[in-house]
């Protein structure tokens, strides 16, 4: 189970950064539970920037942070694209109340979806459950008679 972190947790986390400590791309993935190629994917979409040192991908924490948002915003429903554009706005020496809104607003709007999926989804589990109770009773109808007519 993924654990839950706030935004202002993150942020402090992304502040920081003295005494830097790195993780290489497998530590990062078993430690979040993605793949190595997830990890990849992230950083050419501009989700993740690794530092080089030659071919080897080095995670400082203010990667893990982005990482930590990017799965729970994944968790929830929002794109990459969402993602990204919430994360991108954070400024460590500014009051980020432009992130802060647009995080509020597109967390409002996907709650609405979620809450409008979860309607569905209660709808086609009702519809489901009456079919079966119907398909049982025709079951039991006619494999009644036969139980009583093998005695």
């Amino acid at each position: 189970m993924m654990k839950l972190v706030s935004v202002a947790d993150v942020a402090a986390n992304e502040n920081n950064l003295s005494g830097e400590d790195y993780v290489r791309i497998g530590e990062m993935a078993k430690k979040y539970g993605v793949t190595l190629r997830t990890l990849r994917f992230y950083e050419d979409k501009g989700l993740l920037n690794p530092k080089r040192e030659g071919a080897t991908r080095l995670y400082t924490r203010r990667d893990r942070a982005r990482l930590k948002l990017i799965l729970l915003g994944r968790k929830v429903g929002f794109s990459l694209r969402d993602v990204k554009q919430m994360i991108d706005l954070y400024d460590p020496t500014g009051t980020n109340a432009k992130q802060l809104r647009l995080t509020l607003d597109k967390s409002d709007k996907q709650l609405g979806r979620l809450q409008k999926q979860r309607q569905l989804l209660d709808e086609a589990i009702g519809e489901l459950n009456n079919h079966m109770d119907v398909v049982r009773q025709l079951l039991a109808e006619r494999t009644a008679p036969q139980a009583s007519a093998a005695s």
